[in-house]
């Protein structure tokens, strides 16, 4: 019987693209199943194993799993100490969000009642709390269009053999709110800001003259090299538990200038470093 290289367990919340993720899963090559039981995911895993179809497995579960999905995270646990290497996947989203895609999609949240849709999702976030606690990788798709959160789960997990850190780097605006989904936030609102200098107010970050505005202002390149350390330093604890994928959001007041230029910046102070890097600006034109 052959042990499994990688199992992913896809789970979040309705409406926050799982159908999305898995989709890309399967395009990095990973055998997926939606809506599994928890009850039966070892019994899964060990059919799978023993097929030897795909060393890679995706299982997608969620509320829709009622009450089977209770006994998740002991699952999980079970199938760690028999030695699978498993990475929990969640997706979630504002609640506003959530509410608009699901009533575009015309259909009920498997929790409300009444046909009361906050409620379902107020249910949902406190029967997923637990689990949302363990999970390895977590994605916030409030501003994310389909395209974006597929290179999301590329840069996520492919070359899943790889035993380096990958890391996400994304630009936002402080007036959109910070993302969810970071495991470190740095703040350029300290350096001056590019809008309010005429010529470069209609420019974005992604322009050379307001890069160069804010690359030549001497706090950004020690915000660089001390941030840097900062990662070097830390890189060592997030393999050491197993945690590949890093995600670093770089915000100024509106996500257009100082955030855009530095997280071009950082990224490419990390790719020096042979370190996967993603580049999402995610408030990029809203203003």
């Amino acid at each position: 019987m052959g042990a499994l290289a990688k199992l992913v367990l896809v789970t979040g919340m309705t409406g926050a693209g799982k159908g999305t993720a898995a989709k890309g899963l399967e395009k990095l090559g990973y055998y997926v199943i939606d809506n599994l039981p928890a009850d039966v995911l070892v019994e899964t895993v060990e059919t799978v194993e023993r097929s030897e179809v795909n060393e890679q497995l995706a299982v997608v579960v969620d509320a829709r799993s009622g009450p089977f999905f209770d006994r998740l995270v002991d699952v999980l646990d079970e199938l760690r100490d028999r030695g699978t290497s498993v990475q929990v996947l969640f997706l979630e989203a504002a609640d506003e969000v959530l509410v608009r895609r699901q009533e575009a999609a015309r259909r009920p949240h498997p929790l409300s009642r009444e046909g009361r849709l906050m409620d379902g999702f107020q249910r949902e976030r406190e029967l997923l709390s637990r689990l949302r606690g363990r999970a390895d990788i977590v994605v916030d798709t409030t501003n994310l269009n389909v395209h974006q959160l597929g290179q999301r789960i590329q840069a996520a997990f492919e070359d899943a053999e790889s035993k380096g850190l990958r890391a996400s780097v994304v630009s936002f605006g402080f007036k959109y709110g910070i993302p969810i989904d970071a495991d470190m936030v740095a703040d350029m609102r300290f350096l001056p800001n590019p809008y309010w200098v005429d010529e470069l107010r209609p420019l974005t970050g992604l322009d050379e003259p307001v890069r160069d505005y804010v690359r030549k202002q001497p706090r950004s390149e020690e915000f660089l090299d001390r941030y840097e350390g900062l990662v070097a330093l830390l890189t060592d604890g997030f393999l050491h538990e197993d945690k590949h994928f890093l995600t670093i959001a770089i915000g100024c007041t509106g996500g257009r200038h100082r955030s855009v230029a530095m997280a071009e910046a950082f990224a490419e102070r990390l790719r020096a470093h042979d370190v996967r890097t993603l580049v999402v600006h995610r408030d990029l034109g809203r203003e």
